[in-house]
């Protein structure tokens, strides 16, 4: 018999594997925001990655059908992977509806999948980290949207953030002040090209639609403070209950400190079909080309495909994987080869039981501890360390597995000998904090 032809290791087009270096930085991202998420009293939900074909696709695929990854299962039941985290959460809520506490404030943070073009920061396979708020209509609910998105990112980018945000209302009441408010859809659609095709070419477009194209393009260039701006678009489209919404949340943004972060963008026209009110996108100052990070907007009627029951509410997403691109570039992405802080020498193995229980000690102090588990020479278990990029390195005596400890510094090589136990713990923990 010939030898076993081996099989070629690959990973799909449009997905990844994560090394620990890189996987240590996404959960330390999901992390943070996840605390984020709790500190204004989301809840955490799941929902299956798979769900049937028809509850995704809804009445009609449209492009989302031409993406999403479907097949038979082994029932013949006609089944599809998520594409996104909305749907599946408005099924979630008509199934559920009576168990949840409305307004219900939720986060889900998991994988998708979309068969689409891969591009940087965007893959087939893709972690969304959404957060919503549903059952009421209240202003102050965009605003805590608003105020979250605001918050996570400074966070987590540590530079400054720029949320644009629109009322899809506003740019309907202009286009019924000119008379055009039955082309408001293809408009819509050109104006969103206007960043990928520039003005001119967009120009041209609305040429063809309408010929009040100048005035639209000026009305969606309106540009400034905020409040200019509002003045600006009311001038234009007039008072309407859109213009109302954007004066509160105008009022609750510089009320709450963050005016010098959100600005009024007309152009921002996201979910055509979906959003009915606020909407926004947002940006890293410092990389805007990467594309927005978490955007989102107000819908009137979420659970609509799956109940006679109206449910609006107003959420976002975070595109952690694009955001996790933008860190890179802007090298602030927190990679590590290990979570441990401290190692254990293996001096002799026969020890071993000995030095996991210091470990433990070490670790009930809110140390991450290593015990390196095979006998080699000190100086390779040194190099070992420092690739880990562990800090501090224990080096238990011989004789006496459970006294006389020595501390090297791997930076610094240098030595600390003689501890006991409590001064080894209580010199770790002064180091690690001034570390931190």
């Amino acid at each position: 018999m010939g030898e076993m032809e081996l099989i070629k290791p690959r990973v799909l087009k449009g997905f990844s594997d994560y090394l620990p270096s890189d996987e240590i930085a996404r959960k330390s991202l999901i992390e943070a925001i996840e605390a984020s998420f709790r500190s204004y009293a989301f809840l955490p939900i799941d929902t299956p990655a798979l769900e049937y074909a028809d509850i995704l696709l809804g009445k009609g695929g449209g492009e989302t059908e031409k993406q999403i990854y479907r097949f038979f299962d082994h029932g013949e039941r006609d089944v599809a992977l998520r594409f996104d985290l909305t749907v599946p959460f408005a099924r979630f809520l008509a199934e559920h509806r009576a168990k949840l506490n409305f307004p219900f404030k939720r986060y889900h943070i998991a994988k998708v999948w979309r068969g689409e073009n891969t591009q940087r920061g965007r893959y087939r396979e893709f972690m969304q980290c959404d957060f919503d708020t549903v059952g009421s209509e209240s202003a102050a609910c965009d605003y805590e949207i608003l105020h979250i998105s605001h918050n996570i990112l400074g966070l987590i980018s540590g530079g400054e953030i720029e949320i644009k945000i629109n009322h899809r209302a506003v740019f309907n009441s202009f286009l019924n002040r000119l008379g055009i408010k039955e082309k408001s859809g293809a408009i819509l659609r050109t104006v969103d090209k206007l960043p990928k095709i520039g003005r001119d070419e967009c120009l041209s477009l609305l040429k063809e639609l309408t010929t009040d194209a100048e005035n639209i393009l000026d009305f969606v260039e309106i540009k400034g403070d905020f409040m200019q701006s509002l003045s600006l678009m009311k001038e234009a489209a007039g008072i309407s209950p859109g213009i109302e919404r954007l004066e509160l949340l105008g009022k609750y943004i510089i009320d709450g400190g963050i005016s010098s972060s959100i600005t009024l963008d007309p152009s921002i026209t996201r979910g055509l079909d979906y959003y009915t009110g606020l909407v926004f996108e947002s940006f890293l100052r410092e990389l805007p080309d990467i594309g927005s990070v978490c955007s989102g907007g107000r819908y009137d009627n979420l659970v609509g495909l799956y109940s006679k029951q109206k449910l609006p509410g107003v959420g976002g997403s975070i595109g952690l994987d694009r955001l996790i691109a933008a860190l890179k570039v802007l090298e602030r992405l927190n990679e590590k080869a290990s979570y441990a802080q401290v190692g254990i020498a293996c001096v002799d193995i026969k020890a071993t039981g000995a030095y996991q229980a210091l470990a433990n000690v070490i670790r009930k102090a809110g140390i991450n501890c290593e015990v390196f588990l095979e006998e080699e020479k000190i100086t390779n278990q040194y190099q070992s360390a420092e690739k880990k990029g562990i800090k501090y390195f224990i080096i238990p005596n011989r004789e006496n597995p459970n006294e006389n400890f020595a501390l090297r510094d791997l930076k610094e090589r240098k030595n600390q000998e003689n501890l006991d136990k409590f001064k080894l713990i209580n010199l770790l923990s002064d180091l690690l904090r001034g570390n931190n």
